[in-house]
Formats: C-alpha cells, structure tokens, sequence
C-alpha cells in the first residue's frame, strides 16, 4: 500500500507558520503607527482570511499524526473564506464589519484552541499549557474588538494589530507543537493503524 503523502501537510504546517508570521508583522506595524491606516489594508484582510481559509482545508483534510491542530478546521475554513471575500467586496466601507467579523473570528479560534490544548495534553505534548495561554489571550482581545471600546479608528487598528498578533502567535505555536508529519504514514482506509517509520 503506498504511503500517503505528505505534501499536504506540509502546506497546510507551513503555510499557517508563513502567513501566521505576517499577521504578526502586520499586526505590530498597525500597532506601532496606527495612524498609517489606509483602505488597502482592508483589502489585505480579505485576501488574506481567504487565503487562510484554504490552508485550514487543506489541514483539515490532510490527515497528520495528532490530528489536533487543524480537527475544527473545515466549518472555520468555510467560515473565513466566507468572511474575507464579504471584506474584499464591501471594502469601501467595511472597518466595523471587519472589526465585528475578525473579532469573532479570534474569540472563536481561541476557544477551539483551547479544546486542542486539553487534547494536546491527552497526547503528552508539553506545551498544552502555552496554547491554553495564547489561546485565553487571543480570545480576549478578539472579544475585545467586537465589542469595539472606542470608535477611533486609530483605536481599533491598534486593536486589530493586537489580535493579529495574539492569534498569529497562536496558530503558530500550535503549528510547530501538534503538527507531525510522518514519511510514511499508511492511508486510514487499509483497516489498520497508521505505520509510523520516520518522523521528522
């Protein structure tokens, strides 16, 4: 039987570390110079929750060793897709649906996390704990831009730069520390356990 391959994984782990690194980046620039603020960031979060979207399909179904980072990912992937095209479309005046839309979104994958977290923990990973930690403070301050405290717009971009950075810090550290892909890893459908020969 020939093993499955590893290519999606391999996209579906490196894609979420690369664009994860660039929301952290985007997210410390709006927070350092919100006032650099311009239209075509919000076309940035369209394009880029779409984009996102695709890779948590592409994890959903690419089948790793724990299968713990991407299990919630095909309702959220739908979701994001959904979400950024709305974004890339209503652009000309969509910073409070993008507000409303991202924080929920945040709020929403924290929480997911969280649950990967004490599944993380089932499987022996040591570092269960630091997502629990990123997962509370991502979901905080996604609910914190829902909520919106100011109606500023140099406040909410930093808001939003704040949520960019704890959620990409997030799916990062869960990237790293729950995806395993394995050379050789047998198809689910043969009627036994997956043959693990090599981890990388």
């Amino acid at each position: 039987m020939k093993p499955r391959s590893v290519i999606p994984m391999q996209v579906a782990k490196f894609g979420t570390i690369a664009l994860s690194a660039v929301f952290c980046a985007v997210g410390l620039l709006m927070i350092a110079v919100p006032e650099k603020m311009l239209p075509a960031w919000v076309d940035f979060f369209g394009v880029a929750m779409m984009i996102f979207g695709v890779i948590k399909l592409v994890g959903y179904f690419s089948k790793d060793l724990y299968r713990l980072a991407f299990q919630y990912d095909l309702p959220f992937g739908i979701l994001m897709i959904a979400l950024g095209f709305i974004t890339t479309v209503k652009s000309d005046s969509v910073l409070y649906f993008l507000c409303i839309s991202l924080g929920i979104s945040i709020l929403a994958d924290g929480l997911f996390k969280m649950q990967i977290a004490i599944d993380a923990k089932r499987f022996g990973i040591g570092a269960w704990w630091l997502i629990v930690v990123l997962a509370a403070a991502a979901g905080a301050i996604g609910l914190l831009l829902v909520f919106r405290p100011a109606e500023s717009l140099r406040v909410m971009t930093i808001l939003l730069g704040a949520s960019l950075l704890a959620d990409g810090i997030l799916n990062m550290c869960v990237a790293i520390s729950t995806v395993k892909i394995i050379r050789h890893q047998m198809p689910d459908d043969i009627g036994m356990p997956d043959v693990i020969d090599a981890a990388e």
